[in-house]
């Protein structure tokens, strides 16, 4: 079997953290029949993701998007806080937090373990796949695989090669999330917020802009854009369920890169993510869920 075909038809996956964007990799591959490790070396967050995990295949099943069980469909999911139990993967899709240093040095640590044929892939949202790809011997196997959140229903993977990923790893990847994961696949180039993030966030910046100056409430602001606009979801929510941190991450990134005023990230956010208010999964952000 050729490296094409043990991707697409005999694929062992491994996931690397089991976050948000994780677990919901790794649900979706599950839902598909899709043999999956998932590496996280904090076994307190590897409970919650496996809590997580389950009760996300249990809604599945009852919406009829499984084909066995949920006990089946949980045992294609291992879990592991060793990295060389990735060895033999054919494909490891990184989705650990957005902090540059910590992602180079653990694609250098994938490098040293991993098969030669492995595809190492990252789901960063900003950080340039040819930084990653800097870190290992094989940065021609290294790109950049952007899933949206959450994963199981957003239909989009933004597939991104860096200067030195050469066309069979493109293809390969590309093949795999289009025909195994059944997602919807767009090629970006290796730059700061590839296609989506590049238009979305200066938008989504400019709301909090508008919420600092005092144009309107947040409340009324959302309004304006899913009424006004039939936006699915107001701008200020979707920063608090995409993360406050997360948010002032990729504004300096796409910054950094472009230079551009629109992407200046506005002090209102800054001040957020001083405060811990991150959003949903902290309980606070532009809105207050601690009694939702």
């Amino acid at each position: 079997m050729n490296i094409i075909d043990s991707v697409t038809e005999s694929c062992d996956l491994g996931v690397v953290g089991a976050g948000t964007m994780g677990i919901g990799i790794a649900q979706v591959a599950a839902q598909r029949g899709i043999e999956c490790t998932v590496l996280e070396s904090d076994s307190a967050a590897r409970d919650r993701a496996q809590a997580r995990l389950a009760a996300a295949l249990a809604k599945a099943h009852e919406r009829g998007k499984l084909d066995v069980s949920v006990e089946e469909a949980q045992a294609r999911v291992g879990w592991t806080d060793d990295i060389t139990d990735l060895a033999d993967a054919s494909l490891i899709i990184e989705a650990i937090p957005e902090i540059k240093d910590a992602k180079i040095a653990l694609f250098s640590a994938l490098d040293d373990v991993c098969s030669q044929e492995t595809i190492l892939a990252s789901n960063t949202s900003s950080i340039p796949i040819a930084a990653l790809a800097s870190a290992t011997n094989r940065p021609h196997q290294v790109v950049g695989l952007h899933f949206f959140n959450p994963v199981p229903a957003m239909p989009l993977v933004e597939v991104i090669p860096s200067l030195t990923t050469n066309e069979q790893t493109v293809s390969k990847a590309d093949v795999f999330v289009r025909e195994r994961l059944g997602k919807q696949t767009i090629r970006a180039k290796d730059q700061a917020g590839f296609v989506v993030n590049a238009i979305l966030v200066p938008y989504l910046l400019s709301a909090i802009r508008s919420l600092e100056n005092g144009v309107a409430s947040a409340e009324d602001i959302d309004a304006g854009m899913v009424g006004g606009c039939a936006m699915p979801m107001g701008p200020l929510a979707l920063c608090d369920m995409i993360g406050l941190d997360t948010m002032l991450f990729v504004a300096d990134s796409l910054h950094e890169e472009y230079q551009d005023a629109a992407t200046v990230a506005p002090s209102l956010l800054r001040r957020h993510v001083d405060a811990g208010w991150l959003g949903r999964k902290s309980g606070r952000g532009f809105y207050d869920y601690s009694n939702r």
